[in-house]
């Protein structure tokens, strides 16, 4: 399958990120250069992949201790079945600042696999007792619950190994890769809008999400301000994929859990998402220097308000997205059918060699200042309210009712001490 966001990729910009994120880490002083003059989308087909530089996506990699990296690792290499990209993620292997206990956090897991009924063949074979009753129906039961409800993920919670309490997933590369490009659920993408650490790395996986990261800043920009902090943006992007989730309205997740993620890991965002705001040409930092010791609440980035550059953004929105705001303004400037799909309507072979340059209709989208961040909003949540209900609904098949119930019972206590914490923080 063939991921196309547009134009070519040049490998001196690989080398680009990983030159700027290692100055950044030998110095607290760095300054970061002036951005690019044009914006140069990126080719996803196998050819690219294969001409990635080995330095490529280096932002990508975050640091963790060498405790915490082989106790990781060592999770990894209990799995026989092949993988070919792992991340893990959550409180367990980034402080989220909301411990009150003793207890260690459950590592959380991506799996990203070639074939999904294989690998839960082999992975059934090996162990079995981290699948609920699904697993006595057969790797076909399972891999096709898993591909064909939500947004494609196979969760097995609960799983002890080596001592650490893991919950893993489990997504083909071909629906990661396709969410990470186009956006189709945000389940994944989202996911990968916050810092993780990569385990296993596959450079098409590595090359998807730094589009990905790429259509996040975008997407924030939309939502943000002329003038905003560097902390405002990146709790905006963090918060991307929560905006529609349906566990956020109920009394089973910490309601500042995107601030809790954004406050402790102040650091690693910088890392993910500084090379890339260098190489966008509408947004900068107000004052030339900034470096790792400036505030982020008092950092200030300036994005650039013209309809020309604005309408270039909205036209190398994600697909699938893009499609979706498209339709929604479609309705709010009644715009006919046919003149619609002459504006818009473009063949796969149209969109690969595309120079993703806005037209008349992206540009009335971009200046419609007074209604863009609701109307985007709204995409969001369409985007991922059904992919993550139908998902959530799947795990009382994936995890059974018994640790569907634990899971549950622990997300409402986080909900409980998080409003417990934040009602005494309050007092003080």
């Amino acid at each position: 399958m063939n991921y196309h966001i547009s134009a070519q990729l040049h490998a001196h910009r690989g080398c680009y990120f990983s030159t700027l994120s290692a100055r950044w880490q030998e110095t607290a002083n760095s300054t970061k250069p002036p951005p690019p003059t044009v914006d140069v989308g990126i080719n996803l087909d196998p050819e690219a992949v294969a001409a990635l530089p080995k330095n490529f996506g280096t932002n990508q990699h975050m640091y963790v201790s060498d405790e915490t990296k082989e106790r990781l690792r060592s999770l990894l290499w209990e799995f026989k079945a092949p993988v070919r990209h792992a991340v893990a993620y959550g409180s367990g292997v980034f402080s989220q600042g909301t411990r009150t206990s003793g207890k260690k956090p459950m590592i959380d897991l991506i799996f990203g696999v070639t074939y999904p009924q294989h690998w839960h063949s082999l992975n059934l074979h090996q162990h079995r007792g981290h699948y609920s009753f699904l697993g006595s129906l057969g790797s076909a039961v399972v891999s096709y619950t898993q591909d064909k409800f939500g947004a494609g993920m196979y969760f097995n919670p609960y799983v002890e190994i080596n001592g650490t309490m893991v919950k893993y997933g489990v997504v083909s590369i071909d629906i990661l890769c396709r969410d990470l490009a186009d956006w189709n659920t945000l389940y994944l993408a989202g996911r990968l809008h916050k810092p993780v650490k990569i385990l296993r790395n596959d450079p098409q996986v590595l090359l998807a999400n730094h589009v990905n990261l790429l259509s996040a800043v975008r997407v924030a920009l939309l939502l943000l301000p002329e003038t905003f902090t560097e902390h405002a943006l990146y709790t905006t992007i963090a918060g991307l994929s929560y905006m529609g989730d349906p566990r956020m309205s109920l009394p089973t997740e910490n309601p500042h859990k995107v601030r809790n993620i954004v406050d402790n890991q102040l650091s690693n965002f910088r890392r993910l998402y500084t090379p890339l705001i260098s190489q966008l040409p509408n947004v900068r930092f107000v004052k030339d220097g900034v470096s790792w010791n400036d505030r982020p609440t008092e950092t200030m980035l300036l994005q650039d308000m013209d309809p020309v550059r604005r309408g270039n953004m909205v036209r190398r929105l994600p697909k699938s997205f893009r499609e979706k705001l498209y339709f929604q303004y479609q309705r709010k400037f009644a715009v006919p059918q046919a003149e619609f799909r002459k504006m818009v309507g473009q063949s796969e072979d149209d969109e690969r060699v595309s120079k993703k340059q806005g037209g008349e209709f992206e540009q009335r989208i971009a200046a419609d200042l007074a209604n863009i961040r609701q109307e985007v909003g709204t995409v969001i949540k369409k985007t991922v309210w059904w992919p993550s209900t139908v998902q959530s609904m799947k795990g009382l098949l994936s995890a059974g009712p018994v640790k569907s119930w634990k899971y549950m019972g622990e997300k409402m206590n986080k909900y409980k001490e998080s409003k417990t914490s934040f009602g005494d923080a309050s007092k003080r």
